[in-house]
C-alpha cells in the first residue's frame, strides 16, 4: 500500500470516531417544577427516615406534670418530643353554617308584672357556626317611671332603643346542639333621655318647701357584659335559656345634672348583675348526613353446604 493511501486509511478511521461525538447534543439540567416536587419529596423521604431512625433508637417516658410523651436519643442522650404523639383537637362535628336562632328575653317584663319600675323587652338573632361559636345581634328599648318610696322625686326614662353586639361560646360543641352550655360577651349601647321631676326640698326650720324639676337630658353610655348561659330544647324548634351577666360601664355622658339613674339595656348604676330568659326559635341550615355503618370490615359469611356437597342459598 502506498504513501497516500495509508494516509486516507488514517484519515477516514479518524473521521469515523470523532464525528459522532462531535454531532452529540449537549444537555443541559432544567431545573422545573415536576423536577423541584421530586426534590422536595426526596427531602421529605429523607426527614421521615431519619424520624424512623431517631425513633428506633429512643426511649420515652410521660411527663407527669404536662402528660407530655418525653423521647430521649440514647445515642446522643438529647430528649426531643414526637409531634406525632400530642393529642389532636377533636374535629368539629357540625358544619360552618349549622342554624340562625332567633329568640326574645321575657326577663324585664316578667319583673314589671311583680311590680319593677323600669325594663323593657328585647328581641336577639345569632348564627350558629359549627355549633360552636354563635355571634349574636340583640336590639331593644327600655324605660323608667320610679318615685322611690324613701324620696322626694320621680324618675322618667322615656323609651328609648339599645343594641348590644358580641359573640357566645358553646363548651358542649361536639354533643346535642339542642342543649347548651356558652359563655357569652356583649358591648351594648343606648342613646336615650331622662328628666327628674316633682323633686321636693323642705325647710322645717321655716316651715316651708320647694320644688322644682330636672328638665329631659340627652345621654349616652356603652357597656361591657360578660356572663354564663343554658339552653335546652323545649318541643320541636322551640328552646328556652337562661343567663347572668356580669356589666361595667366603659363610657357614658356626665350631664351636670347628674349622671342617669337608669339606662336602657343596662339597668340601674347601683346593680352590676343582670339575667335574661329567652324563647328561642332554631332554624337550622340542613340537616346532617345520616352515618352509614361501616360494613368493610364485616366478615362476609361462607355458604352453607348441604350433604350432598352443593352450596345452599344464604339469601333469604
Amino acid at each position: 500500500m502506498g504513501r497516500k493511501s495509508l494516509i486516507c486509511v488514517l484519515i477516514a478511521i479518524a473521521a469515523a470516531i470523532v464525528l459522532p461525538a462531535i454531532g452529540q447534543r449537549r444537555v443541559t439540567p432544567v431545573n422545573t417544577p415536576a423536577t423541584r416536587t421530586q426534590s422536595q419529596n426526596d427531602k421529605e423521604g429523607d426527614s421521615l427516615r431519619a424520624l424512623e431512625r431517631r425513633r428506633a433508637r429512643s426511649t420515652q417516658y410521660t411527663d407527669q406534670a404536662t402528660g407530655k410523651v418525653i423521647m430521649i436519643d440514647t445515642l446522643t442522650g438529647v430528649e426531643w418530643i414526637d409531634s406525632t404523639l400530642l393529642p389532636k383537637a377533636p374535629p368539629m362535628k357540625y358544619q360552618l353554617l349549622h342554624a340562625i336562632n332567633v329568640g326574645v328575653n321575657i326577663w324585664d317584663p316578667a319583673m314589671r308584672a311583680f311590680g319593677q319600675k323600669y325594663g323593657g323587652f328585647d328581641a336577639y338573632a345569632n348564627i350558629s357556626l359549627h355549633n360552636r361559636y354563635l355571634p349574636t345581634f340583640e336590639a331593644g328599648f327600655g324605660m323608667a317611671n320610679n318615685r322611690p318610696s324613701d324620696q322626694n322625686f320621680t324618675y322618667k326614662s322615656s323609651l328609648a332603643p339599645y343594641f348590644k353586639i358580641g359573640c357566645d361560646y358553646n363548651f358542649l360543641y361536639n354533643s346535642n346542639p339542642d342543649y347548651q352550655l356558652f359563655a357569652i360577651v356583649r358591648y351594648g349601647f343606648s342613646n336615650f333621655k331622662f328628666s327628674v321631676e316633682d323633686c321636693t326640698i323642705r325647710n322645717d326650720y321655716w316651715g316651708e318647701e320647694q320644688k322644682f324639676s330636672i328638665p329631659s337630658t340627652s345621654v349616652t353610655a356603652g357597656w361591657l357584659e360578660v356572663g354564663i348561659g343554658l339552653k335546652v330544647k323545649l318541643f320541636g324548634p322551640i328552646s328556652a335559656g337562661w343567663s347572668i351577666k356580669y356589666h361595667s360601664l366603659l363610657h357614658q355622658s356626665h350631664p351636670a345634672t347628674g349622671d342617669a339613674w337608669y339606662i336602657p339595656g343596662y339597668g340601674t348604676q347601683n346593680s352590676s348583675l343582670s339575667g335574661a330568659f329567652n324563647i328561642t326559635y332554631t332554624l337550622p341550615f340542613r340537616k346532617r348526613a345520616t352515618e352509614v355503618p361501616d360494613t368493610a370490615n364485616i366478615p362476609t359469611p361462607l355458604p352453607v353446604r348441604d350433604p350432598s356437597g352443593t352450596p345452599a342459598n344464604t339469601a333469604h
